[in-house]
């Protein structure tokens, strides 16, 4: 398990996962990058070696229009989260949201290298409401602006390979082993401890 709540995405994710619709690794402005996005991290609910990551914004009045916008249409907006970070009011992107694992993972650590944290009640929310999102993803709304069941299964078939790359010799390949070193006893085992045929112990009696 992860041991720090934020992260930032590496470069390499975005390689292997080239969706358009998953927020830029770095804003851009006048066509120079500036500070990575950063990222509050859980894991998820049925494989814990793959975390579900919300991307965090600064553009605090941006979202909460967006917000009020949706809750007058719906009545709620449960796809962006509100909170501080460091001392910023931040929005929190749960309709971005993406699944990662580990080797994707950038700790986001303090100059004594310590994680940054946030608030527990302000954590607790964006889980509650990630989640809820999610279930409503899995029915066929799209809620979520990247293909994140696309980059879900990718993350499981990494996994799957890992765990390949890493097994033991498989079981018929130990048994084919175990008959061959059998084999090659009785090869070597002398005459006089072989057991004799009845016919020869009749003639011998």
């Amino acid at each position: 398990m992860l041991q720090a709540q934020l992260y930032f995405l590496s470069d390499q994710y975005y390689q292997d996962f080239p969706d358009d619709k998953l927020m830029k690794n770095k804003d851009t402005v006048d066509g120079v990058p500036h500070s990575r996005l950063c990222f509050f991290a859980f894991p998820d609910s049925k494989n814990s070696e793959i975390y579900w990551v919300v991307p965090i914004s600064s553009k605090f009045e941006k979202y909460k229009r967006i917000e009020q916008d949706k809750i007058r249409k719906y009545g709620r907006c449960n796809t962006i989260c509100f909170g501080t970070v460091l001392g910023r009011n931040t929005a929190f992107l749960i309709q971005n949201m993406c699944p990662a694992i580990e080797k994707y993972l950038v700790p986001y650590i303090d100059k004594n290298r310590q994680p940054i944290r946030i608030d527990d009640r302000i954590a607790a929310d964006i889980k509650k409401n990630a989640r809820e999102v999610l279930a409503i993803a899995r029915r066929g709304s799209k809620v979520i602006f990247p293909d994140v069941f696309q980059i879900y299964r990718g993350l499981e078939e990494q996994l799957r390979q890992a765990q390949r790359d890493r097994l033991p010799p498989s079981s018929a390949q130990e048994k084919t082993s175990i008959l061959e070193q059998l084999h090659q006893l009785e090869q070597v085992q002398p005459s006089s401890n072989r057991k004799k045929s009845p016919k020869r112990q009749d003639q011998e009696r």
